[in-house]
């Protein structure tokens, strides 16, 4: 009996103790959510009145040639990065598990560009790719002479893109060199020393030892890696507005030219869907919860 109380008193305190959490979580994620799904079925207009339309929202949608663009748009961006992030960081790591000289000071080097404001290297990268001064344009007319023309490639939405995947490779490859680091540090040095006696050379070992024990880690980080980028705004926004992808287009349609919020709401709703999704896959798959 008295431990029946006591577990119930256990139970009260650890309630009063999560419920401040809870509170901010329901205000702050919960809420937002349940009111842009609410704003789908609306016509929003700028002074506040809202008319209820039904699924129009999402029927215009889905016949407005921009919002496929920009799905596609999406998706190169994220083949390119989560690619390009995982391979880099997978080398970089395999790099950095290796014994060498001023190792420790490498290793904090790479992870600059990951803690480096974001608004700091945009303008970095801004002036690298500059038509007329930049560094880009220099190394490859009047050093190189590869070409007559300066290119302005961030201006250019099919260039910008894939110059925003290269911002994206680099900004955010220490992440997945991070994960797959700690990973090899515990993999045993047995492991690599039984392959070479069975006459594994260095790329053997690497192929049947070291890919699958990183198997686990490697998944975490693409999974993750579309997660995030799916809703990735301020570096392609801040670095070139021009490529539209999916959160790009939501803020355009919300707060650009013919203001469109219940559109936006709608499109929202449906990469929310699609982000469910995911990290369904992620839980189930990855994590086998």
């Amino acid at each position: 009996m008295a431990s029946s109380i006591l577990i119930k008193n256990e139970a009260r305190l650890g309630l009063k103790m999560v419920a401040p959490a809870i509170g901010i979580i329901g205000l702050l994620v919960i809420y937002p959510i349940l009111f842009n799904i609410y704003l789908s079925f609306f016509d929003v207009q700028l002074n506040g009145t809202k008319t209820f339309v039904g699924l129009d929202n999402y029927s215009d949608l889905l016949g407005n040639p921009r919002y496929y663009h920009s799905i596609g748009v999406s998706v190169i961006y994220l083949l390119g990065t989560v690619i390009g992030t995982t391979v880099l960081g997978l080398a970089a790591a395999v790099l950095m598990n290796q014994e060498f000289h001023f190792r420790n000071i490498a290793r904090g080097l790479i992870l600059l560009p990951y803690f480096a404001p974001v608004i700091s290297v945009v303008f970095g990268w801004q002036f690298i790719f500059d038509p007329v001064n930049g560094i880009y344009n220099h190394v490859v007319v009047d050093v190189l002479h590869l070409t007559d023309t300066r290119e302005n490639l961030i201006g250019n939405p099919d260039s910008a893109l894939f110059v925003v995947i290269l911002f994206d490779i680099w900004k955010h490859f220490p992440i997945a060199y991070l994960l797959l680091l700690a990973k090899l540090q515990s993999v045993p040095k047995d492991l690599y020393e039984a392959a070479a006696i069975d006459g594994q050379n260095a790329w053997g070992r690497f192929w049947h030892v070291t890919l699958p024990e990183l198997k686990f880690v490697i998944a975490t980080v693409v999974l993750l890696r579309i997660i995030w980028n799916l809703n990735r705004f301020e570096d392609v926004y801040l670095l070139a507005p021009n490529v539209e992808t999916l959160p790009i287009f939501t803020y355009y349609q919300a707060f650009a030219g013919i203001v469109d919020q219940g559109g936006a709401a709608a499109i929202s709703v449906i990469q929310l869907l699609v982000l469910v999704g995911l990290i369904w896959l992620y839980v189930r798959k990855v994590l086998k919860w």
